[in-house]
């Protein structure tokens, strides 16, 4: 590892310019993780989403102290990126430890509180109709002959699958796809503090000397 002034000023530079790469493909995953469950409002993706947004805000503070060599900056960089991993970190783990159960409770309350406009998309989509046996006996009873899955010629004592049987393995690959990604890039972000820490404490040799703080 190289421990000029110059190294590692490039180093960060570079580091940054990957946070923001790292930012776009954690927001594309969040998305796709919203969009594949479609109808659950889950909390846990919305926060992979929010880490994607901040770090590319963070992500150009960190390039405009590190090209600046600015103290106030790096400072400010190095704590938010901090505090930025811990949350990142924190919430991967929880995507990576939510179960079955956990998911289909998810589910259920985004299946419930949902409005119609949606239901319907995810029954054509998925082609299924319902939730389960116990959420449409709770709620109104689907007609499920208006949809998709019931076109003719299965209109005919047409049973169409309940939409969780269909949604349980795409919400269980949402979750862990933004989990394992999450989890492998709050990483580089702690990298990312233990390299400005270095960076900061470093004197510029082309400054005037009695200018560094």
């Amino acid at each position: 590892m190289c421990g000029g002034f110059t190294c590692s000023k490039n180093a960060l530079i570079a580091l940054n310019v990957l946070y923001i790469v790292v930012a776009n493909i954690l927001i594309g995953v969040a998305v796709y993780g919203r969009a594949a469950s479609l109808v659950t409002n889950l909390p846990i993706v919305g926060g992979i989403l929010a880490c994607g947004i901040i770090l590319i805000l963070i992500s150009v503070l960190g390039l405009l102290g590190a090209v600046k060599h600015h103290q106030v900056m790096l400072f400010f960089y190095m704590v938010i990126l901090f505090l930025l991993f811990l949350i990142q970190f924190s919430v991967a783990c929880a995507c990576l430890g939510v179960n079955k159960e956990q998911q289909a409770q998810l589910a259920e309350q985004g299946w419930i509180h949902v409005d119609n406009d949606t239901l319907s998309q995810v029954q054509d989509n998925f082609r299924c109709c319902g939730f389960d046996e116990k959420v449409d006996k709770e709620i109104h009873p689907p007609i499920c002959e208006t949809q998709r899955c019931c076109i003719p010629p299965n209109t005919e004592n047409c049973q169409c699958p309940p939409c969780m049987e269909k949604l349980q393995n795409t919400i269980n690959y949402a979750f862990k796809l933004c989990g394992w990604i999450g989890l492998f890039f709050s990483f580089t972000e702690f990298m990312g503090v233990l390299l400005t820490v270095r960076y900061r404490n470093q004197k510029d040799p082309r400054a005037n000397p009695s200018a560094f703080l």
